[in-house]
């Protein structure tokens, strides 16, 4: 397996300015694996997950579980056997499992599953407020004490009640936390104005495959009849929607003509109905869509909504086309309050943007001019290759382990497609790449 320390470069130097045409394959959601790996300690057999992407946040999720006893089995990159029969203790603290928002979904896991869970309070980017409120809520219904005491979210229960349970807000992670909690509970649950997100779907499928009885997963009420146990079972994660939209906004930007494939065009409609708005042609198939753009980008509004709206983590990546657009767009961020935080690098690059409130005020550019800048969280990053990836000159990116987090081989698959992309270590390495793609 690889280790979330691996050294790998910190900087992208990109040089900007060609179109992306070719295809791209898209891997396992990353959100959905994150979930799906923790669930898989609730029973002590041997569970099998395959199109598990090889991401840094997948990586320090199987470790941190390593530590407490789980027995991981590395197949192949993307198949993975996991068995929780051996878990020693449910304290799962380490440096690494606090760098993670996801490492709450082990608190449902083991929760349900030990009737106790100390999990160190959630850390992942820092994109604005991310309460575990309703977590902490969900899980005192069905009968736990929780605490925080010193940055670790402790839980604990004599026995799990079934309870109805209406969330304050749509959560996905809460969804998610107390479905698992609530699949090896006692009698009935009630999820009312549940996230309705692919992922939560994914994992209550999941769960279910294990032998779960969780009804609704998709709709606003998931029913969940508690069982005694569960069991073994081979699953594969679902395509990454995030992934394929930054790549169908990649084939956009740079006005490419790319085939993005293993996709469930459904999962991207809210995206595909913004690039066809903005003047692009998508072409959807079975598991695959086309993204061609060949003339100038048109302004919209968007406002980003919990699923099927349109996403947040695919914001920055419209404002970047947006930015690029002929007239002036807005964008309404009404689930997360930094994730404007890419604006002030894009305006390095010449974009004309202005955030006022939750609110970013767009008046299109002619183009971007490459420069040296930094990503601020992961999806953000994702965006600025984008930016540079349509630049005119040369880009140097820092801070590119934020991208690595979710998104697997991003300069590779970059590179397959057209893209002059290099991963560089330190500022002679930089320098080098500079001089090479300038020649």
């Amino acid at each position: 397996m690889k280790k979330s320390g691996d050294k790998r470069g910190e900087h992208y130097v990109i040089r900007g300015g060609i179109p992306l045409v070719g295809e791209v394959e898209i891997g396992g959601a990353k959100n959905a694996a994150l979930a799906i790996v923790a669930a898989a300690i609730m029973t002590d057999e041997t569970v099998t997950i395959d199109n598990m992407p090889d991401v840094r946040d997948t990586n320090v999720m199987l470790e941190a579980m390593q530590g407490i006893g789980v027995v991981i089995d590395r197949v192949d990159r993307h198949t993975v056997k996991i068995n929780g029969s051996m878990v020693k203790n449910v304290n799962i603290d380490t440096d690494n499992i606090r760098k993670i928002r996801a490492s709450y979904y082990l608190m449902g896991a083991l929760l349900g599953k030990y009737r106790n869970a100390e999990v160190p309070l959630p850390g992942g980017c820092d994109i604005g407020s991310r309460p575990i409120d309703q977590h902490v809520k969900g899980f005192r219904a069905l009968g736990a004490e929780v605490s925080i005491e010193g940055g670790i979210v402790k839980a604990s229960a004599k026995r799990l009640q079934g309870a109805h349970i209406y969330m304050d807000v749509v959560t996905v992670g809460a969804t998610i936390n107390i479905m698992m909690a609530a699949s090896l509970a006692e009698g009935r649950t009630i999820i009312e104005n549940a996230a309705k997100e692919p992922h939560v779907v994914d994992v209550a499928n999941f769960l279910n495959s294990m032998g779960a009885n969780i009804k609704g997963a998709g709709t606003d009420v998931i029913r969940i009849s508690g069982v005694e146990k569960l069991h073994a079972c081979t699953y594969s994660v679902i395509p990454d929607q995030i992934e394929a939209g930054t790549f169908m906004f990649a084939a956009a930007v740079t006005q490419g003509d790319v085939l993005i494939k293993n996709v469930i065009p459904k999962h991207l409609e809210s995206i595909t109905a913004k690039l066809i708005e903005i003047g692009c042609e998508v072409q959807e198939f079975d598991d695959a869509v086309r993204v061609v753009a060949s003339k100038r980008l048109r302004p919209t509004q968007i406002k980003t909504l919990p699923y099927p709206g349109y996403p947040t983590d695919m914001q920055p990546q419209a404002g970047v086309a947006l930015a690029l657009s002929e007239g002036v767009s807005t964008i309404t961020e009404s689930i997360f309050e930094n994730r404007f935080r890419y604006v002030d690098e894009l305006i390095k690059m010449g974009a004309a943007i202005r955030v006022e409130g939750n609110t970013a005020i767009i008046e299109g550019v002619k183009g971007f001019t490459g420069a040296h800048i930094s990503a601020p969280d992961l999806r953000a990053g994702a965006a600025l290759v984008i930016a540079a990836l349509a630049a005119q000159g040369v880009t140097v990116i820092d801070n590119i382990y934020f991208i690595q987090r979710g998104y697997e081989d991003f300069d590779t698959k970059l590179r397959r497609l057209g893209a002059q992309i290099d991963e560089a270590a330190d500022s002679k390495d930089i320098r080098k790449l500079q001089l090479r793609v300038v020649s």
